[in-house]
């Protein structure tokens, strides 16, 4: 008998499975703020989602080159790393859906733009941890909007990605789904 259900279940990350994007707000409005501007929900909204490098870039640009885009990204990764080691925690419903899943043997995947030590640092308070595979950006060659990781995380499952469901919230998360074969559902929150 076939499964009428999914071959996996793939979810991102922050926005969808970790509240983390108040962190991504204060990180980005601090580290912008040393430089003299004022981050605002727009940029926020326009950086939703990466990739780093991206938003690295925008915010050099913002303040005018006194940094490089690398810098702000490393700083931007640095302050994040801390922010969601002591405060990340689910996004309304993760948790049971992710259980219910988890109860009906269902395999879970966790894909991000974010690096692995972000990763790490939003799962460090989570035991034991539900995805049998997790894609940071590190893992993939391009990242979000690229469906790399998508692609990567249904293979390391054993999952056919067109028989998989994305959960993602933002555009660039969606259109890397979109764009691996998979059906996807788009929470948006911002």
């Amino acid at each position: 008998m076939t499964s009428q259900f999914f071959d996996a279940v793939l979810f991102d990350m922050d926005g969808l499975t970790i509240n983390s994007e108040p962190q991504w707000l204060e990180a980005e409005t601090e580290l912008t703020a040393e430089y003299g501007y004022e981050w605002t929900v727009e940029d926020q909204a326009f950086c939703l989602g990466g990739p780093l490098s991206k938003v690295g870039q925008y915010m050099s640009d913002l303040v005018n080159g006194q940094e490089s885009g690398p810098f702000f990204h490393r700083r931007l990764v640095e302050l994040m790393t801390e922010k969601v080691r002591t405060r990340a925690v689910f996004m309304p419903g993760a948790r049971e859906l992710i259980e219910l899943l988890t109860n009906h043997n269902i395999p879970l995947a966790l894909v991000s733009a974010s690096p692995r030590v972000i990763v790490e640092a939003a799962l460090s308070h989570i035991k034991p941890i539900p995805f049998k595979t997790i894609i940071s950006a590190d893992e993939v060659n391009r990242t979000k909007p690229d469906p790399e990781g998508y692609l990567k995380a249904a293979e390391l499952l054993g999952a056919q990605i067109r028989r998989s469901l994305i959960l993602e919230d933002s555009l660039t998360g969606v259109t890397a789904a979109r764009a691996s074969g998979a059906r996807v559902i788009s929470v948006p929150h911002l």
